[in-house]
Formats: C-alpha cells, structure tokens, sequence
C-alpha cells in the first residue's frame, strides 16, 4: 500500500505534524515551526516537492469561521511535486507574542521575496533569511499594513509622502516607458 504524504510525515516527525484538513479539494498539513526547515527539507529531497509556488502570511484576528485557529497568525506554503503530481500546502501556526518562523531559503532561493513580502506587509521575520528587509513599503515605514489591527487612516502622513508625490509630477512620459517603438 502506497502512503500518503501526511502518513510519512506523520511516521517520520510524530507530534510536530499538528494536524490536516483538505479544503477545495487541496490537503493542507500543519507543521510545528520548530521542525519547519527539517520537514521542507524532506519533502523536499525525499518527497520530490521540488517546486514552492508561493507562501503567503495570514491573519486571523477576529477570525469567524468554522473552524477555530490555534493563533492569530499563520504562514501557508504552496508546494508542487511534477513527479508524485501532488499539491499540497504546509501550514505553520505563529503566536501574536512571537511572529517568526525559520527561514525556507536555503531549500527554495525563490522563497527570498516571498519571506520579505510576508515581513513586510504582516511583520512575520524569517529567522536566518540572508536580506529580511522591506520589499513593498519604504524602509521608514511604520507598522504592516495587512495586519487585521492596521489603521486604516494613518495618525500622520508619512514624511516622505510630499516629496515622493513631487518627484513623480516631475517625470516625463518617457522616464515612465511611455514611448512608441516603430519599425522592426
């Protein structure tokens, strides 16, 4: 009998796979974040999920649905195999008072930007990420503005937000690419 891959993982780390549900037809598995990189890793090189699409943070504050979240956030990676034609996603639970989770990057070079996005706009850090900065929003911005408890009018404007307006009244058509080619 062939096992399935929540039977293996299940097998080889015991209590740190956390749980799995299957929505839409798509199996999620949640994953303790102190054996994250352990449990990539493996699926990785021994389960063939050669492929991560993308990882995404979520968060649950005020959260209604059906099902109850052990903690506000979560961090969801989308993994491919082409061999085992396989998608699954890796779900990792992360507590209010702690927002991080290890670092993938050393398994998926791709999961560089993704990690950055995830801390940019939620403020998860990727522990070990080789340039965990902000990828979106300026260097000098407060707060991550996909967290639930964002505000949505800012207490002040940004103090960059008149000079960055000028600057783009100041290009021209064609610094911005606006220009035809002819001929072939």
């Amino acid at each position: 009998m062939v096992m399935s891959v929540v039977e293996i993982l299940k097998e080889k780390f015991g209590a740190a796979i956390l749980g799995e549900e299957t929505t839409a037809d798509q199996l999620g598995i949640y994953v303790s974040r102190e054996v994250l990189p352990q449990v990539m890793r493996f699926l990785h090189d021994e389960l063939d999920f050669k492929h991560l699409a993308d990882l995404c943070g979520v968060d649950y504050l005020g959260w209604k649905g059906k099902r109850k979240k052990a903690e506000r956030f979560e961090v969801v990676y989308n993994l491919y195999s082409l061999s085992r034609r396989e998608l699954i996603r890796i779900k990792v639970p992360i507590p209010e008072s702690d927002p991080r989770v290890p670092s993938v990057t050393s398994i998926w070079r791709v999961a560089n930007w993704f990690e950055r996005e995830c801390y940019d706009l939620l403020g998860i850090r990727f522990e070990g990420h080789p340039d965990l900065r902000r990828l979106l929003m300026p260097e000098n911005w407060s707060g991550h503005p996909l967290r639930k408890d964002y505000p949505l009018e800012p207490e002040e404007e940004w103090k960059d937000y008149a000079e960055l307006r000028e600057k783009a009244r100041e290009l021209s058509r064609y610094e911005w690419g606006d220009r035809r080619v002819r001929g072939g």
